[in-house]
């Protein structure tokens, strides 16, 4: 056998290998999302656990993965931290905190308003917003056959929309716009991670990230919901939901920065449609089975 044969199979095992870890990161993001969408529907609808604070559940989990990326970092010094100018993080970091506080509150909100399939119908549209801001960032290139398929998503999306029986124009307003600010920083994270000559990996990504996005959620909770909650002496955390609920985050939070680390934010969000198709038909093959027993 010649070298250029071994080769050859050297180079297929390398690609199929690739493809492999791609599917596999792919995988493992989705099975987190829908757990923490599912997790997350519970505790906010009023007609399940019946706690519509989203500002307040979002700190909770920033603040949980917070401390334990610091705990990782700082004191097991499991990973090091990297040297991080003040440029650097002024300019990428800060943005990035402030918005994925704003899509994390924009989206939980959106939870207390639309059903979860409904919701899933409207992130559709992320892969659309994901590469026409890549576009604009001159991060992807313009295709005209690419755009069409986002026009073709959009209009899909807006054809569900408009057959929702439990439409509600608020909560259609913040998924959109958790879509928008989930798209731009994302596209930010991938700059970041590939164009600014900086290695980060999962944990010391939420290290930097999560503490911004923590002081950013501060501001709104203050005025939102810190005074509901402290009329609200009723209410006693429990610390088996909210402490579950925050390790599904944290490991959500680590696969979305590995997922895009190794791929790109497009790629992730083109598995997202996949994604949203999944826990549509899981979605729906639930209510059938309730209608049956009803």
């Amino acid at each position: 056998m010649g070298k250029g044969s071994v080769k050859g199979e050297s180079v297929s095992d390398n690609v199929l290998k690739k493809v492999l870890l791609s599917y596999t990161y792919v995988a493992i993001w989705i099975f987190l999302s829908f757990t923490v969408i599912v997790f997350n529907k519970y505790i906010l609808d009023k007609k399940m656990y019946n706690w519509p604070f989203p500002i307040t559940l979002t700190m909770i989990h920033m603040a949980f993965c917070s401390a334990l990326a610091v705990l990782l970092v700082r004191v097991l010094k499991l990973v090091e931290p990297i040297g991080m100018t003040k440029e650097v993080y002024l300019s990428s970091i800060v943005p990035i905190g402030a918005l994925y506080s704003m899509s994390l509150w924009f989206s939980n909100s959106a939870y207390i308003y639309l059903s979860v399939s409904f919701i899933q119908m409207l992130k559709a549209l992320m892969p659309v917003a994901v590469y026409s801001i890549g576009v604009g960032l001159k991060k992807e290139n313009f295709k005209s056959n690419t755009m069409a398929n986002m026009i073709g998503i959009s209009v899909g999306v807006a054809i569900a929309a408009y057959g929702e029986a439990k439409f509600n124009t608020w909560g259609v307003m913040l998924q959109l716009g958790a879509v928008g600010f989930e798209a731009t920083r994302l596209v930010l994270i991938q700059i970041l991670l590939t164009s600014k000559g900086i290695t980060l990996n999962p944990i010391t990504s939420l290290y930097y990230v999560a503490p911004c996005c923590l002081v950013f959620l501060t501001v709104p909770w203050l005025f939102v919901e810190f005074p509901l909650l402290k009329d609200n002496s009723t209410f006693h955390l429990d610390y088996f939901v909210f402490g579950t609920n925050s390790v599904c985050a944290f490991a959500l939070n680590l696969a979305v920065f590995l997922l895009i680390g190794k791929t790109s934010a497009l790629t992730m969000n083109v598995a997202g449609v996949v994604k949203d198709w999944l826990q549509l038909s899981k979605l729906e093959n639930q209510s059938l089975n309730l209608m049956l027993r009803i």
